[in-house]
């Protein structure tokens, strides 16, 4: 069965690689990323793909992107909330700008793309998939705006879980180098 994947942060590292694999699978996927000629690049061109843009903090992008989905395949059976961005440093030498970034690309976008995607799966089901880190559950020297956001997003999704499965909706948290579980 054809699924339609809407992918943030498809441009590098894993989100290139779920991008291919969903398409490999046979799946449509709407692969975003803030330029969508870097996405281009780092994905091909495929049938079954789409390339948006789709920058996770800005609200607009992302009602845009939503659309755009509907528009081309009609429905978003998987969301796969990829995009993330990693500041390192001494906490107290983090600027209060620095940690608020880290926390609105790493948890507030996850959280609106989810927002504006949850209306269209409640018409069908689907599953949001948010990756995390071994970092949103045991924070190190260095990370702590990183390990902020990510344990952040661990107990947004545990949260999420209980309000969405009513709907038909799962959800699921990856966290590389531990591992995926349901919530």
């Amino acid at each position: 069965m054809t699924q339609t994947w809407l992918i943030t942060g498809a441009g590098r590292g894993m989100g290139v690689e779920f991008t291919r694999a969903a398409l490999a699978a046979g799946h449509n996927v709407v692969a975003t990323g803030r330029n969508p000629d870097t996405v281009r690049s780092a994905v091909g061109e495929h049938e079954n793909l789409l390339v948006t843009a789709l920058d996770v903090t800005d609200p607009h992008s992302i009602q845009d992107a939503v659309a755009a989905v509907v528009d081309r395949f009609g429905a978003i059976d998987v969301l796969l909330n990829n995009a993330a961005n990693f500041v390192a440093g001494f906490f107290e030498e983090l600027t209060t700008e620095q940690v608020r970034a880290q926390i609105e690309t790493n948890l507030v976008g996850p959280m609106t793309v989810t927002r504006a995607v949850l209306p269209v799966m409640r018409r069908q089901s689907g599953l949001v998939v948010s990756i995390s880190s071994g970092a949103g559950l045991i924070g190190s020297p260095h990370g702590s705006a990183y390990a902020a956001s990510k344990f952040a997003v661990e107990g947004w999704m545990e949260s999420l879980a209980g309000e969405v499965e009513p709907f038909g909706i799962r959800t699921m948290i990856v966290s590389p180098a531990s591992s995926a579980r349901s919530c």
